[in-house]
């Protein structure tokens, strides 16, 4: 057993456990969950192997994750239309509808929006608390860095910047000739839960880096495919089903407890910051 926090009341402890070879991590993992969600806590069960300590690559969800907000809402507000578009987001967040589909829904009724909205947007996002802490001492550590995002991308770009990440990816809205207006469309290959998946893949190839050595944050229904993808899928603050499926969850405000479950103590948290 080993305490990771250095905080008055107990933050995070970490056990090692020898589980017998009969039974299957799954279920010990069920049943952990099971008594983590009846006394309020956060259990992540991890198999002990070199590649715990030996993560290389970190990608992140954008809306509701990195950022608080849902940024196509954030859009929808400034023109008045932020209840007809929440709508759709909710119910695609939750999974009940096809991501392309909703995200189509949602696109269109932008059709007209000064582009000069996403710059006023950009100063009103809200960073999740902790995000800076983490990507700082990831970085430190040598991490690559992604977001991967169901959102728009000069939104995304404008996270990878004030994060200082190394990858951004997200839908590209299609603008009038005249570069002043959103037409009610998206170019190119909608960033959906496949397409998660995908980059998250390349992303890895590109940089040498194995699967096993990848970690993925999400929070949504179309992060499932991703946070399966990677051999550590953390579900962030995440809706009903993803926490059911994620391999691990996280039910905290900060995302700075990150670090616990990818083994770093708090000590060596601060140390990280003091490189960055």
């Amino acid at each position: 057993m080993r305490r990771l926090d250095k905080r008055t009341s107990l933050m995070c402890v970490e056990f090692r456990l020898s589980v017998p070879h009969d039974l299957g991590l799954d279920e010990v993992r069920a049943e952990l969950i099971a008594i983590s969600s009846a006394h309020q806590t956060d259990v992540a069960l991890q198999p002990d192997n070199v590649f715990r300590r030996q993560k290389r690559l970190v990608v992140f969800d954008m809306d509701s994750t990195l950022i608080q907000q849902e940024v196509i809402d954030e859009i929808a507000r400034a023109t008045g239309i932020e209840e007809q578009v929440a709508a759709i987001t909710e119910r695609a967040m939750q999974g009940e509808m096809d991501f392309g589909e909703s995200l189509a829904a949602r696109v269109a009724l932008l059709a007209g929006t000064p582009v000069s909205v996403l710059e006023g947007v950009k100063q009103r996002l809200v960073f999740t608390e902790g995000a800076h802490y983490l990507c700082r001492a990831l970085k430190s550590a040598g991490f690559k860095l992604a977001v991967i995002s169901g959102g728009f991308l000069p939104l995304a770009k404008h996270v990878k910047t004030e994060l200082g990440l190394d990858y951004a990816f997200a839908n590209q809205l299609a603008v009038s000739a005249d570069g002043s207006v959103l037409v009610g469309e998206t170019v190119g290959p909608v960033v959906d839960a496949a397409r998660k998946a995908e980059l998250l893949e390349v992303i890895a190839q590109a940089e040498g880096i194995a699967i096993d050595q990848v970690v993925a944050v999400g929070d949504g229904a179309n992060d499932l495919l991703m946070l399966a993808k990677a051999s550590l899928g953390i579900a962030f603050n995440a809706k009903p089903r993803v926490q059911e499926q994620a391999r691990a969850r996280i039910n905290q405000k900060s995302l700075a407890n990150i670090l616990y479950l990818m083994g770093y103590s708090e000590s060596e948290a601060s140390e990280l910051q003091l490189l960055g």
